[in-house]
């Protein structure tokens, strides 16, 4: 028992370049004939169906011909008549011909399309098979596991499978054996995959029941096939079982695909499905052509309507995937293909059918094979054709007849200006622009209705056309991209408020033509994009008047106060960072001159000296108050290291600066997590220690911040001078008061002061 994949894998690599050197040389060494042939009853080998464009069909053989010598032998003698009952392997002919003419045929090897994809094309598989298979084991861990053992069997299988079916073609029978069991396997070995991969990850679908029987079922074929040719020498038993080989392999793929479509509802993650899904649909697309085109319509109804050679070229698309999805870092999305597919697909039919039409017109329809290959070419082409243009329009962006008429770029130029308008008059603009850029109008009006239909607002211009199209104009209040068409121009509907509706005139000097499918698309598109534009304008305008009549009522709402707080902190830290980088190292920068200025002094103190310790000591005082202001708009403490420390220093300075005995109390005050809230708080405290030192005359002051569950209380208290009850808001521009009421408001808090003259002034703030 072999316990690592290398071996393993050395081993199938191995195997199968010698099968394929074996089937290379048949393929090679023998000519493809296509011919089959039957004996009758008085024992004469006749004709029975030549492949099209093979070289039998070249060379002039035809249905009923009597084959009289077989490389100068009688064709009973030729092992490849005898248990195929075909016409190959072949360097002589002799031939009675229809019209009893004898002719000879002298059989050279030659470069043809049966080579191409006899062997050029299967080659190729085998070679991007041992790719793939290669990545595998790379990233193999080295352990003894089935699912990529089995993936790289069913890669080789399919490539042998392919050769060894162009060697049986030309009549060799070890070939013949090796595809009667390589061919059938594919969908078990590829169901076999699926089935040790899940299991491998604790998933299971299905029983394994399932791939016995399916192997038995190939395992059958092969008995069949060599009773078949080895027992049996019937012609047309030989035919039933060819029909049988491929109603098997017919069974074994819906068998395989149906239990893997539903086993997969069953598999729990995600990603893996996906990727599962990509491999079925491409093993699916691989073998669709060939069972519908081929295995079906021949087992079924014993028509060929594709050649098989040619439909199993399909077959590269399952390593070319692999490829991909090993050197890719991402693959598409295989939804949104199969959606695309689906579509040009369906849109294809119809030319399609009207191409046979046409095709077979004026001349007898001739066989379903002929008819059917004629469908499935225009179809292919079509569909390929639809593929290939949305490919090229989107990889070069190919531009339509004229720039003019781009209405994508000039939808994308739209949205771009729209964006820099400030004003709903400058977003009306930018429409008229754009369309009298692209369609076929000279001149472009705005028009406003109320919900009564009446003018509101319109471009001066316009006052001659409002009563001649007054019903149009009517019209076009339907809904918003409504177009109404004139014999000159135009009525579009950008959009309605409750105040009514918003349009746009377009004219030209002359009768224009009627607007296009897309022209139309294009202008809804403006239309919805205008909308949103007009109605945010709108909005803000009626935002505006609401805060204005707040205003002269007095009130403000609790959103409006914490934005204007908000922008009055940013606005303060500006201020602080163009102090600090501007005047507050100039002055640090005439300090030290001052400072070099008096060290060259000496010990002699002179007048000039004294004017510079004065400059000196200014100098000082102003860098201080620079820094302090600075640090009252913005306190970096608070950013840097919280808000206790940011307290702490706050209280530590006022201390410095006056004769205040203040008494910090935060030890059980546990900072919220915001910064805004954090902010607030420190701007609170900052404006109670500003009134106490401008205001209160006091000599001790006592401040305690404490958090009670999901509350910050803040209790602040001094012995000062106090202040009147009833006149307490009414000296706001001293005491500061008022915003800081305000701000409190906007947090969502209470203040309660308690204070009267000359007894102190007491605060608590809950928030």
């Amino acid at each position: 028992m072999f316990k690592s994949f290398k071996n393993i894998y050395i081993i199938l690599v191995f195997v199968s370049v010698c099968l394929t050197i074996y089937f290379s040389y048949n393929i090679l060494k023998n000519q493809y004939i296509g011919v089959f042939i039957f004996a009758d009853d008085n024992g004469d080998f006749v004709v029975t169906d030549v492949e099209k464009d093979a070289l039998g069909d070249r060379i002039g053989l035809e249905i009923g011909d009597i084959v009289l010598e077989i490389n100068h032998n009688d064709p009973s003698e030729h092992i490849v008549v005898k248990y195929t009952r075909k016409l190959e392997q072949l360097y002589h002919l002799k031939v009675l011909k229809t019209n009893n003419r004898i002719v000879e045929y002298e059989i050279n090897k030659e470069f043809d399309v049966q080579l191409v994809f006899h062997f050029i094309v299967p080659l190729i598989f085998l070679i991007l098979s041992i790719y793939c298979s290669y990545y595998l084991h790379k990233s193999s861990d080295n352990k003894y596991r089935k699912s990529p053992i089995i993936l790289v069997l069913f890669l080789f299988n399919i490539a042998l499978a392919y050769l060894s079916a162009a060697a049986s073609s030309r009549g060799d029978l070890a070939s013949r054996y090796i595809n009667q069991i390589l061919f059938p396997s594919t969908p078990v070995l590829y169901l076999h995959y699926i089935y040790e991969y899940f299991k491998e990850i604790g998933e299971k679908w299905f029983s394994k029941k399932i791939i016995f029987y399916s192997y038995l079922i190939v395992l059958v074929n092969l008995i069949v096939s060599f009773l078949t040719y080895h027992v049996f020498h019937e012609y047309q038993l030989q035919l039933k079982v060819m029909v049988f080989h491929l109603l098997s392999f017919l069974i074994l793929f819906i068998i395989t695909y149906t239990v893997i479509g539903l086993g997969l509802k069953r598999v729990s993650y995600k990603t893996q499905r996906y990727m599962i899904r990509i491999i079925i649909i491409s093993n699916v697309l691989a073998f669709f052509p060939f069972v519908l085109l081929y295995v079906i319509p021949y087992s079924i109804f014993g028509i060929e309507i594709i050649n098989a050679a040619y439909l199993t070229s399909f077959l590269l698309i399952i390593p070319f995937s692999l490829v991909y999805q090993f050197v890719s870092t991402k693959v598409y999305d295989i939804e949104f293909l199969l959606g695309r597919f689906r579509y040009y697909a369906l849109i294809s039919i119809v030319p399609s059918i009207i191409g046979v039409v046409i095709a077979i017109t004026g001349k007898d329809i001739g066989p379903t094979e002929y008819t059917l290959r004629t469908f499935v070419f225009f179809l292919i082409l079509l569909f390929f054709t639809f593929i290939v243009k949305e490919i090229l329009d989107n990889k070069f962006h190919l531009k339509r007849f004229s720039e003019k008429y781009n209405y994508k770029d000039s939808l994308f130029k739209f949205t771009k200006q729209i964006r820099k308008a400030n004003t709903l008059s400058e977003g009306i603009d930018e429409l008229k622009k754009v369309i009298l850029d692209v369609l076929l109008v000279s001149e472009a009006y705005f028009i406003q209705l109320d919900r009564d239909f009446n003018v509101v607002s319109k471009d001066s211009k316009i006052i001659e056309f409002t009563s001649l199209y007054k019903n149009k104009i009517y019209e076009s209040t339907n809904e918003a991209g409504k177009i109404v068409e004139l014999d000159k121009g135009f009525i579009l509907n950008i959009g309605e408020s409750e105040k009514g509706y918003f349009l746009l005139i377009c004219l030209s000097k002359i009768n224009t033509p009627k607007l296009t499918v897309d022209e139309k698309s294009w202008l809804n598109a403006l239309a919805y994009y205008t909308n949103i534009t007009l109605s945010n304008f709108l909005k803000i305008e009626s935002l505006m008047n609401h805060l204005e009549h707040l205003k002269s009522e007095g009130k403000s709402p609790v959103w409006y106060n914490r934005v204007l707080y908000h922008l009055e902190e940013k606005q303060r830290s500006t201020l602080a960072k163009d102090l600090h980088d501007s005047v507050l190292q100039d002055l640090i920068s005439i300090k030290r001159k001052c400072e070099v200025a008096l060290g060259d002094c000496g010990n002699n103190e002179t007048s000039a000296e004294h004017h510079l310790k004065d400059i000196y000591d200014k100098l000082n005082n102003a860098i201080l108050m620079t820094r302090e202001t600075c640090n009252e708009l913005r306190p970096q403490v608070l950013y840097d290291l919280g808000l206790k420390k940011a307290l702490e220093k706050l209280v530590s300075q006022y201390k410095d600066n006056s004769n205040l005995d203040i008494t910090l109390n935060i030890s059980r005050l546990n900072a919220p997590e915001q910064i805004d809230l954090q902010l607030s708080i420190y701007r609170i405290v900052q404006e109670l220690m500003a009134n106490c030192r401008k205001h209160s005359n006091a000599n001790k002051v006592l401040l305690m911040l404490i958090s009670i569950k999901d509350k910050i209380v803040i209790h602040y208290e001094d012995d000062g001078i106090g202040a009147d009850p009833n006149q307490l808001f009414e000296k706001e521009k001293s005491m500061g008061l008022s915003g800081m009421k305000e701000r409190i408001h906007a947090l969502n808090g209470s203040m309660d002061i308690q204070t009267e003259i000359d007894k102190g002034f007491k605060v608590i703030i809950e928030i």
